[in-house]
């Protein structure tokens, strides 16, 4: 019963997030922009990653808030939606960005 719980509740999360981002107009979490997470992608999943970002994934992570990101850099929900977590923090490095120090 309690995994059944779980996958309704990790269900409600995607479906939130996937509605906030239909009323943002195409933004996505973070002030990333749709097209930004995707060129972003293959540098985070979880399965066969790319070493090295894109321009527009780095052009991207420019513009994002770095602070509302380090907010998920914890989230239970990352594996889910096939994003290795460490991967996706060690992408400003390789763009050349400094995250915040509270990250």
């Amino acid at each position: 019963m309690e995994k059944k719980l779980r996958t309704v509740a990790l269900a409600m999360a995607v479906l939130l997030l996937v509605v906030e981002m239909a009323a943002a107009g195409g933004q996505g979490p973070c002030k990333m922009s749709q097209e930004g997470l995707n060129a972003c992608k293959p540098c985070i999943r979880s399965v066969k990653p790319e070493e090295n970002p894109t321009d527009t994934c780095c052009a991207a992570l420019k513009q994002a808030d770095l602070s509302c990101l380090c907010g998920y850099k914890n989230s239970s929900l990352l594996p889910y939606l096939g994003i290795e977590p460490n991967r996706a923090m060690e992408l400003p490095a390789k763009c050349n960005i400094t995250l915040p120090e509270q990250c």
